[in-house]
């Protein structure tokens, strides 16, 4: 589903800033629907970036032990190749020729904000919105329709850079099992106790994160980051699948990855601009004839040919990212960083490129077995599709789906039977995407899927109250008020991350083996997945933030208008403040609703069924084509890439150009 950046087109309703004298008070019978809510967890400002008087957009500190590192890369394609046969101004358009991440990590480094204090080599940080930034603005105003007015809307974002430090070293150590919360951001610099039976140093999960429709690598900073902090490596992965505003694919001049190269060896083609340039530009793609094909309401339905083959090809990037990263774990980082395209001299890159890394400090601490996939909406939908073919992609035993695209699946009936979830799953839905009847249905027969019997597995599925469909990405958090004015957004923006991560640590603890779930022991577990189920029609509709049916899945409905969207922060505080006096403090319900669960005997089960490490390693390792090889995992994709020429068949003329 295409993150709400279709803001511009949204008229500004009851624009009358004097309210009647019939308005509904604060705490009044109108407002006691507002969720009642914690505090998000303390985030401390940085410095004077993060301060008012700076005109830039800031993302918050991460609440984890951890500080935390980042590095770009781009690689070639092992495997370049051409997914469909769909083209725009003659040329194919969904091609694979490089794999472009994001690695969020956990950093060894004494200093809380990973900075260097009077050194040359102090490190730097990765800006949120990427090179070169008036393109990308551009690109997502073609993406929402809105043009040149989007370099505005993105002008002080331009200025923001992660709370992340580029290059910086792997941690080393264990955290200490306090949050920041408890023990300050000391925390940050400690050391805590090695677990029995561990290692002396962490080797860290291993997380596969796919972006939604108009994401990136870095739209979803603050939730990558915060898993991160917590003791993940965070592969975030950038599709360039015509998913995304705008990216920008690089070529070497000759040798590997050069645009003669990658046509040779993958069948890939070029426009004459390109070769001209040295890289491609790939745009958001609009189905043709369809465009809005993500709307609730859109009476032709999903365009199946491209969505699908989008999906193809998101699985072999993530295939792809996966290398790099098994290459790094083996020791064998300097062969990425030769490799690597984002350095000085390539489009979008940063003069840094992966300069000063020690990759030594990288072998062997990267758990490269028990990946958890995880994404959102599109990126939630090719998750499932990368849990239902688990030949392929044997080394992901869990999943994690944040407001599912159900429409982008791939039609169960299309794949064979045996293609089917066998994995712990854990669903989060926002609040506005709950209300979607059809994708609501779809997500929770998915859960069902996974909990299916003779092997069933842990699964959950619940409702954050109060969120919108941007409530996961960084977009809620970089503009809070376009979120609370336009989508009527009501939670904390970033105590919504706070739900959505601990959710999150609470079922890896519960399915991770034992030494992995260690790393994360640090988060604040809110039991948020042992609450009471809240069957969604069951739940009273005075709790309910259910629009009308034409704005269902974009935004909610509230009462009290102004005060809370004008001033949401403002009505939050008052109404802690009322509900601590009457001594109603927050509960689990009030914030989350639970749908499905599994019982505490099957997880308990499911646990004592879990291979041991050393004999799982081993499985793992025996299924690894070898190294050296220079092979990718080449299990059969879902749908067989496209190498024919113009007519071939299965070609459709509804996506060829005229």
């Amino acid at each position: 589903m295409t993150p709400p950046l279709y803001l511009p087109t949204l008229a500004l309703e009851n624009c009358s800033m004097g309210l009647p004298a019939s308005h509904p008070r604060l705490g009044g019978k109108q407002t006691g629907d507002i969720p009642n809510a914690q505090k998000p967890k303390a985030r401390p400002p940085r410095g004077f970036r993060d301060t008012v008087i700076f005109p830039a957009r800031s993302l918050p500190t991460y609440t984890g032990p951890y500080p935390v590192g980042t590095m770009e890369i781009e690689v070639p394609a092992q495997n370049p190749q051409v997914f469909s046969d769909i083209k725009r101004q003659g040329k194919h358009v969904l091609e694979l020729e490089t794999c472009l991440v994001t690695i969020y990590y956990p950093s060894n480094s004494a200093e809380p904000n990973l900075k260097k204090k009077n050194s040359k080599h102090a490190h730097s940080r990765q800006l949120w919105l990427g090179r070169p930034r008036l393109d990308v603005a551009n690109g997502y105003g073609q993406f929402a329709g809105v043009g040149k007015l989007a370099e505005i809307v993105f002008l002080p974002a331009m200025f923001t850079k992660l709370p992340a430090y580029r290059n910086a070293p792997i941690a080393e150590h264990w955290a200490p099992s306090v949050n920041t919360k408890a023990g300050g951001l000391k925390v940050k610099t400690e050391n805590g106790s090695k677990p029995d039976g561990a290692s002396e140093k962490p080797s860290f999960p291993l997380i596969l994160f796919s972006h939604g429709l108009g994401g990136t690598r870095t739209m979803y900073s603050s939730l990558c980051g915060e898993f991160a902090s917590y003791g993940f490596v965070v592969c975030a992965i950038e599709h360039r699948d015509g998913s995304g505003p705008r990216t920008f694919v690089n070529h070497a001049k000759s040798g590997q990855s050069s645009m003669e190269e990658r046509e040779a060896q993958g069948g890939v083609d070029h426009l004459s601009d390109d070769s001209s340039r040295g890289y491609d530009v790939i745009d958001y793609l609009f189905p043709k004839d369809n465009p809005y094909d993500t709307s609730p309401h859109n009476d032709k339905g999903v365009d199946r040919e491209l969505r699908d083959a989008q999906i193809a090809l998101r699985m072999a990037e993530i295939g792809e990212a996966y290398s790099v990263m098994r290459e790094i774990c083996e020791g064998k980082g300097e062969r990425v960083a030769g490799r690597n395209l984002r350095r000085k001299g390539f489009k979008g890159a940063s003069s840094h490129g992966l300069e000063g890394i020690d990759w030594s400090q990288w072998k062997d601490r990267i758990r490269l077995d028990h990946v958890t996939a995880a994404g959102h909406s599109f990126g939630a939908a090719t998750v499932v599709e990368m849990l239902r073919h688990d030949d392929r992609f044997h080394y992901v035993s869990q999943g994690i789906i944040y407001d599912t695209w159900g429409a982008g699946l791939i039609p169960p009936e299309t794949e064979p039977s045996q293609h089917r979830i066998r994995a712990p799953l854990l669903a989060i839905n926002s609040e506005a995407f709950t209300y979607w009847p059809s994708n609501f249905e779809l997500v929770e027969e998915l859960v069902r899927e996974a909990q299916e019997d003779p092997d069933p597995k842990p699964s959950w599925l619940l409702t954050l109250r109060g969120t919108i469909h941007v409530s996961q990405s960084d977009f809620s958090i970089m503009y809070p008020h376009v979120c609370s004015l336009f989508l009527k957004m009501v939670a904390n923006p970033k105590r919504a991350l706070d739900l959505n991560i601990n959710a999150s640590l609470e079922f890896l603890s519960h399915v991770l083996p034992k030494e992995l779930a260690e790393v994360s022991r640090a988060y604040q577990n809110e039991g948020l997945l042992g609450s009471q189920i809240s069957p969604l029609d069951r739940i009273p509709s005075q709790l309910k933030l259910k629009p009308h049916d034409e704005w269902i899945a974009m935004r909610l409905k509230i009462r009290h208008e102004w005060l809370l969207r004008i001033s949401p922060a403002l009505f939050r505080k008052v109404q802690r403040v009322r509900n601590e006096q009457k001594g109603k403090p927050p509960e689990t319900g009030d914030e989350a609703w639970l749908h499905v669960k599994p019982t505490a005997e099957s997880v308990e089960h499911f646990m004592r069924g879990m291979e041991k490490p050393q004999d799982q390693q081993k499985k793992y390792d025996d299924a690894l084509p070898a190294a050296d090889a220079g092979e990718e995992d080449q299990g059969k994709p879902i749908h067989a890439p496209f190498k024919g020429g113009e007519g071939a068949k299965g070609s459709t003329a509804v996506n060829q150009d005229p």
